[in-house]
């Protein structure tokens, strides 16, 4: 039976999305600005990296303590939090005198927007049933697909029409309605049966542990693998991890919560899009310099060229969660992700150095499209699909990290990959890219497929004797 949900909880989720929407279209419209950065701060190269590579490693790096802020402090309270920092950013974005500001502002935003990721989703998911939350998160996914299919063109004709430093003033207004709809709509939730401190020692160094490691992974090829400073983040950061998972097991309040990794269905969803992860934005990359660099279209026609697919992808996320909450999602996802590497791999069958948009790219991209609809949002609602309400935050937040730090390690791969072919190869390095994608992609089918549970959320907890949880 289909539990009613209230016009309330919709409209919230509704505010909840539309922050995600705004988080997601800042993330993939910043690339279309470089141009655009560069001649108006006269800004190197070198600089313009670290507009991105600063965002990506803040946000890796306290996703974990935002998660954990939510669930112990309120999830509206750090959602609303997150928001005013990320407007506050934003606005410092836009009047940037150089480029150094430009990049210190850009981190001030990630902040914000490390604590509206997983607080967005957690606050307003207590508000719907066990049999609704697949749907849920499908609407919720539904916006950061369109954000990513639009975020591209939407920059371009902001760019071309007000000028860059639009592409983050247009963040304020979004951020004042979101705020005061949330104010309005969506009750506070946190988990009442913490108590005590958080581990004053494991949180900043596992807060530190993930910022070398994401440091070292984003600007790997940049300075050099063999670079000093990235083999010593590297060591500092893998050596400290053992202490971050000791003081998890020993500590009351640690930062990662290891008891979540107890629920199957949260071990392996997060595991099988680690792995996901690994060719997702890799894929796109490639897409996009596939129709710019090899093909020739300018970068509005390769952002209108991308959309198809994150638009499909963004039509099918709500029926597939109401089809996840309706049948499980083990069969949802392992379809999706099978779809996501046959499109890759008729780029590696049938691309070639001529432009062949509407022959090739857009079969691929749309069966993209449909395997990404199948399975992005799903991943999120399979992973949480046994969480108790009390760890939503620290759980989405978990699974966001994992998320993260494997599209940062997905892109360094696929870009060594690139630059290895020969240079008398120009398709060389797209197919080399390729491969890695369907083998990535691969896996993360075989992971879900084989470790998943089976049934729905309602189903495990019916044999389990309605009990609220469902263990290994």
């Amino acid at each position: 039976m289909v539990e009613p949900v209230g016009r309330r909880s919709w409209l919230a989720l509704g505010a909840a999305t539309a922050a995600a929407f705004m988080v997601v279209v800042d993330v993939s419209i910043v690339n279309v600005a470089f141009p655009s950065i560069q001649r108006s701060l006269n800004a190197s190269s070198a600089a313009l990296s670290w507009i991105v590579s600063g965002y990506s490693i803040t946000v890796g790096s306290f996703l974990l303590l935002s998660g954990r802020l939510a669930d112990r402090q309120g999830r509206r309270k750090m959602f609303n939090l997150g928001l005013a920092i990320f407007a506050f950013g934003s606005l410092f974005c836009g009047i940037a005198p150089q480029v150094e500001v430009l990049i210190a502002a850009r981190v001030v935003q990630a902040l914000g927007g490390s604590l509206i990721m997983p607080s967005s989703l957690a606050m307003v998911l207590p508000e719907f049933p066990v049999s609704r939350r697949s749907a849920a998160i499908g609407m919720w996914g539904a916006m950061g697909a369109l954000g990513a299919a639009f975020g591209p063109s939407i920059g371009a004709l902001l760019i071309n029409g007000l000028g860059w430093r639009w592409i983050f003033y247009v963040n304020l207004p979004i951020a004042a309605l979101v705020f005061t709809a949330t104010a309005r709509l969506v009750r506070e939730s946190r988990d009442e049966d913490t108590k005590g401190r958080l581990d004053v020692v494991g949180v900043p160094v596992g807060t530190l542990a993930l910022a070398l490691v994401m440091v070292a992974i984003v600007q790997g090829e940049g300075w050099g693998y063999g670079d000093y400073r990235i083999i010593v983040f590297t060591v500092v950061g893998v050596v400290l991890l053992p202490f971050v998972i000791w003081r998890s097991r020993s500590h009351p309040n640690p930062l990662l919560d290891l008891s979540l990794f107890s629920y199957r269905s949260f071990s392996a969803a997060t595991a099988s899009f680690g792995l996901y992860a690994l060719g997702f934005v890799p894929g796109f990359l490639m897409s996009s310099l596939l129709l710019q660099d090899l093909w020739g279209l300018t970068v509005l026609e390769a952002g209108l060229g991308l959309t198809p697919g994150p638009i499909m992808a963004s039509a099918l996320s709500v029926p597939i969660g109401r089809m996840a909450d309706r049948w499980g999602h083990r069969w949802l996802l392992t379809s999706g992700v099978v779809l996501c590497g046959l499109s890759y791999a008729m780029l590696l069958a049938w691309a070639g150095e001529s432009s062949a948009y509407f022959s090739v790219f857009l079969p691929a991209n749309v069966i993209l499209g449909i395997g990404v609809g199948l399975s992005i949002a799903t991943f999120v609602s399979a992973a949480m699909s046994d969480v108790p309400p009390p760890r939503f935050a620290i759980a989405n937040a978990t699974t966001r990290t994992v998320q993260q730090v494997c599209f940062a390690l997905g892109i360094a791969v696929v870009i060594a990959l690139f630059n290895s072919a020969p240079s008398g190869d120009p398709l060389g390095g797209f197919q080399r890219a390729w491969i890695w994608v369907i083998a990535t992609y691969a896996a993360s089918a075989v992971v879900i497929m084989v470790a998943f549970p089976s049934g729905t959320a309602l189903l495990r907890r019916g044999l389990r004797g309605g009990q609220s949880s469902v263990r290994r």
